[in-house]
């Protein structure tokens, strides 16, 4: 059972929101204004946070900021009612895992929030399994089907960087900083093409991806395809 905080001012959606993760056996907390959902977001250690992000008192933004700076690493959901490119980037730069924007469907909700639980449960070595691949982190092998498959450098090192983080959106900033380098100039562009190749390598049909989705003017996220 996974405790999760949920902060959101609207009384329907919290009890709404509330109910549902109950449903499904979760553990819930429950704060209506930023300041209490950042005292418990900060004491009450729970496995996930649900968070809106236009609070009264205090902003999802500087909650998503705080819980990082205090290095607690529980994934955080966003929920916006904008669609604005800059404000879902805002987000993900603060450290928040990924977000949905209002109004949404429960089942995609449940469903992001027990993908980046699953986050938790994926080892930082070791190998990674999803459809009838495996990344073996150790041995830096790539295998589809039984057959090694050669990946690029660049290649291994965005698969491994999404496939151990599932469920976690990434902006194309984030992924460049972390594959590529902050010494390396390169553009958003790059990430598209690697991600393009790397699809036709792990993809059963790429111009329909199940593991590596496209963030819609963001970035990417991992999903075990289940």
């Amino acid at each position: 059972m996974s405790r999760i905080l949920i902060v959101e001012d609207e009384p329907a959606m919290l009890r709404g929101l509330k109910d549902n993760f109950a449903a499904n056996g979760h553990e819930v907390i429950v704060a209506m204004d930023g300041q209490s959902g950042m005292e418990k977001a900060l004491s009450a250690e729970p496995d996930l946070i649900v968070l809106d992000l236009m609070l009264p008192k205090v902003n999802g933004y500087e909650i998503c900021r705080a819980v990082r700076e205090r290095e607690l690493n529980m994934p955080i959901l966003m929920l916006t009612a904008k669609s604005q490119e800059e404000d879902v980037v805002l987000g993900l730069n603060l450290g928040a895992d990924d977000y949905v924007t209002k109004p949404f469907r429960i089942r995609e909700l449940l469903a992001r929030v027990h993908a980046l639980l699953r986050r938790r449960q994926t080892p930082a070595e070791g190998t990674i399994r999803f459809g009838e691949c495996e990344l073996d982190l150790e041995a830096h092998r790539f295998q589809r089907n039984g057959v090694e498959v050669e990946l690029t450098a660049k290649e291994f090192g965005l698969l491994r960087y999404l496939a151990s983080h599932p469920g976690r959106a990434f902006t194309r900033e984030q992924i460049l900083n972390h594959v590529w380098g902050n010494s390396v100039i390169v553009t958003g562009r790059s990430v598209d093409r690697c991600v393009a190749t790397l699809r036709s390598k792990i993809e059963a049909d790429p111009g329909k991806p199940v593991f590596i989705e496209t963030v819609r003017d963001v970035g990417y996220r991992f999903d075990f395809g289940e």
